[in-house]
């Protein structure tokens, strides 16, 4: 069974120009603590019966171009390909989002066409990966999939940038490890929702300047650098 734990039936923004609906795979193997999906992660929402998901697409198949499968981490499930299989078979675009854990699984969905686009959430620079995702990291397997999203023809980085983690100083290492990629956000960091550590609840984020800056530094490094979130 999927084990989907939630559904946003229309989105604009989570893979432009389609318009997509976004579904959250329960679960996760990160305990990063301004990650703001702590129900998605601990699997608090009712599952969401396969059949419901999948009639909601049938509906849809007119108004839809894409589906984003999101998380939690989607590539924990080994159900994920015929999954996304279902989803390709209907008529459908999608969009993985991963932390990128998982190279094998990426492989798998990336060779056998599953996939159009794949959107992977780097952490901070590798050797800070246990500090910040809160669990032991196999960077090596990290690193395999950084080459594979390289490869795809659309893809992006993400990183949110969270005050403590990521600075001026150590942003030019994530550039370094990236380098040559097509995109990379930054994301401007929430402490007003929900998160996996209360303690992160109400820490000031950086300003739109100190953002500005950061985008700078990483410029070189990409073909294209955003800001999401201000």
């Amino acid at each position: 069974m999927v084990d989907i734990r939630g559904m946003q039936k229309t989105s604009l923004v989570d893979y432009p120009p389609n318009i997509a609906c976004t579904v959250f795979l329960g679960g996760c193997n990160f305990r990063c603590g301004f990650c703001h999906n702590p129900d998605i992660i601990y699997r608090r929402p009712a599952q969401i019966p396969e059949a419901e998901f999948f009639g909601f697409l049938e509906e849809r198949k007119n108004l839809l171009d894409a589906v984003c499968v999101s998380g939690g981490e989607p590539t924990l499930h080994k159900y994920l390909p015929e999954f996304l299989m279902k989803i390709k078979k209907m008529g459908f675009k999608v969009k993985l989002d991963t932390n990128g854990t998982n190279p094998a699984m990426l492989q798998n969905v990336i060779d056998n066409k599953l996939v159009d686009y794949i959107a992977m959430d780097i952490k901070g620079p590798l050797e800070d990966y246990n500090k910040i995702c809160g669990v032991k990291v196999d960077t090596e397997k990290i690193k395999q999939s950084i080459e594979q999203v390289k490869r795809m023809f659309d893809h992006e980085f993400r990183l949110t940038i969270v005050p403590g983690f990521i600075d001026k100083e150590n942003i030019k290492k994530i550039g370094e490890m990236l380098k040559g990629s097509k995109l990379i956000f930054l994301q401007q960091f929430v402490s007003s929702v929900e998160l996996v550590d209360d303690s992160l609840k109400g820490k000031k984020p950086y300003t739109v300047q100190e953002l500005e800056e950061m985008k700078n530094i990483l410029k070189p490094y990409f073909y294209k650098v955003q800001i999401r979130g201000v």
